[in-house]
This record gives C-alpha cells, sequence and structure tokens, in this order.
C-alpha cells in the first residue's frame, strides 16, 4: 500500500495517478463535447449526455482508487443510504478545502446523479481539469465586488443569467447542482474580516442557491443539506494528497424543497429574499451546531 510510504512521496505518487486519471479521460470528454457543440439539437443532447456523465463517473471511480491506494483516513459519514441516482437534488455543502469537492465525489457519485458545480470564472484555467468542467456544462461564474457593482451595474445580473442558464440545461436529465453558499472556502482570516455569527461557518450567499430553486424548484427532488468535518483541521489540497488527512467526518440529511419560496421572485421581490435569507440563516444556525456537536463527538 502506497500509505505506507514517505508523505512526499504519496503526494507525488497521488499527482501523478490523478495527472494519467485526468489525461486518460479528458480527450474523450471534449471529442463528445465537440459533437454536442456542432450538433447543438436537444435529441443529440440527451444521446451525449449520459455519455459525458459516464465518462465523468468513470473518472471519479479511479479517482477514489488511488485515494484507496494513498488515504489512510478514517471515515464517518452517515445519510447516504436511501439517496436516488435517478432524482433531482439540490446540495448544500460547507466549504474548507479543494479536498472537499473529491470527499464529496467519493461519496455521493452514482450515489445521485453527478454534481455539477457553481465554479468561479478563474477555474476555467486549470489545467485539464478546467477544460473538463467546461465540456460537462459545470457553469462558471465571475464575482464582482461591490465597488466595481457600483461602478457598472449591469454586470449585478450577469451571474444570475449564468445560472439560469446553466440550470435550464440541468433540467434535460436527472441532475445533483452543487452550491457552496459560503462562496469561498472558510479560513480564521475570512471568518474575523467578516465577522461571522456562526463559529465555524462564514456567511452563507443566497443567491445562487435562490435561483437554482426559481429555475428548477419543480424538478428537485429534495436539498440535500451536507456537512463536513476535518477533527483534525481541515487539509490542504498537497496535504490530501500526501494522505495526511487523518478522519473526516460526513452528514448527510435530506431536506424539502421550500416551495414557498422557490416560486417568488428574489431578485426583485425584497419580502421574498427576506424570507429565503431567513430560511438560509436558520439551516447555517443548525449546521453550525452539527458541526460542534461532530468536533466534540470527536474528542471522545
Amino acid at each position: 500500500m502506497l500509505n505506507s510510504l514517505p508523505a512526499p512521496l504519496i503526494g507525488l505518487f497521488a499527482s501523478l495517478l490523478l495527472a494519467v486519471n485526468s489525461l486518460g479521460w479528458v480527450p474523450l470528454l471534449l471529442l463528445l463535447a465537440m459533437l454536442k457543440l456542432m450538433l447543438p439539437f436537444t435529441a443529440v443532447r440527451l444521446r451525449l449526455d449520459p455519455l459525458l456523465v459516464r465518462i465523468a463517473e468513470a473518472w471519479i471511480a479511479c479517482n477514489s482508487g488511488w485515494m484507496a491506494l494513498t488515504q489512510k483516513a478514517s471515515w464517518d459519514v452517515e445519510g447516504i443510504e436511501d439517496l436516488d441516482p435517478r432524482g433531482w437534488y439540490l446540495v448544500n455543502c460547507n466549504h474548507q478545502s479543494w479536498a472537499d469537492i473529491l470527499v464529496l465525489q467519493h461519496l455521493l457519485t452514482r450515489r445521485i446523479p453527478l454534481l455539477k458545480f457553481f465554479l468561479k470564472q478563474q477555474l476555467i484555467w486549470v489545467p485539464v481539469m478546467g477544460l473538463a468542467w467546461w465540456a460537462l456544462d459545470f457553469p462558471f461564474m465571475r464575482r464582482h465586488s461591490e465597488e466595481v457593482l457600483k461602478a457598472r451595474p449591469e454586470l449585478r445580473g450577469r451571474d444570475q443569467e449564468a445560472t439560469r442558464l446553466a440550470c435550464e440545461r440541468f433540467s434535460l436529465i436527472p441532475t445533483s447542482v452543487m452550491n457552496f453558499c459560503e462562496g469561498t472556502r472558510f479560513t480564521p482570516a475570512k471568518h474575523r474580516q467578516q465577522q461571522s455569527p456562526y463559529r465555524h461557518l462564514l456567511k452563507p450567499k443566497s443567491g445562487g442557491i435562490a435561483l437554482a430553486l426559481n429555475v428548477m424548484g419543480d424538478r428537485f427532488h429534495a436539498i440535500l443539506d451536507v456537512t463536513i468535518v476535518y477533527p483534525d483541521g481541515a487539509p490542504n489540497f498537497w496535504q490530501f494528497l500526501c494522505g495526511r488527512m487523518k478522519r473526516v467526518q460526513v452528514r448527510v440529511q435530506e431536506l424539502p424543497v421550500p416551495r414557498h419560496l422557490a416560486t417568488g421572485d428574489y431578485a426583485g421581490d425584497p419580502a421574498v429574499r427576506d424570507a429565503f435569507q431567513q430560511w438560509m440563516q436558520q439551516l447555517w444556525q443548525d449546521k453550525d451546531a452539527q458541526i460542534e456537536r461532530l468536533l466534540d463527538l470527536a474528542k471522545r
């Protein structure tokens, strides 16, 4: 087993296996994506999209394979037993590390439809992976500072429009729409800068999840509220590759879709926006308390 090697060697092997896996699957994925681009018809899309998903799932399965060779972490997971691989889910999760994505894919792939993440525009330039995400219709969203938005207010709606167009595409086949509501990875510095009222979370951003519900609320089977805790500290990506993630706790809770909020005008109706934000704040208070309980449990 590779996990008995020194950590830097494990990291090098894991990086090599990840690169080989990606380079093996991505060209085939991109070939099908080009066909979809040249033949932009719904009938063609309905045939090609499942093939693209199968390729992505094979890539994830191979990642799980090298993770089994390089990781010796203890996994404590609850709530994934009764999920439906043919349903539509809106998945919400706290965000601490790049490792979160591999953890989610490892646990949820083929238990629910392929996770489609809302990604920062800059991530399209990540070698190989950026192209793969583009081919799978992952929406890339620009985030503009308040200063920029004040100077150019026309930019305010572009992320919302990107979300709407992506969600309309997702409605063709069963899909899991993934959203990290914090919008960025949690760090103590960001927590202090925000003056977040939560102990273990940044303030949630409601716009993306609200628009996804507005566009696809009648499609979603449920909301999956996922909580990830690293009792020994969240690993950065290199630490994860090196096998230094000792323990991970994951809790998945299936929640009903708030239909009364899904049909409202989040962007244009202040009352709907306030109600949605209150719903998110309650969800975040519950998640914060759950993280505290899990950390206490890990100390025993």
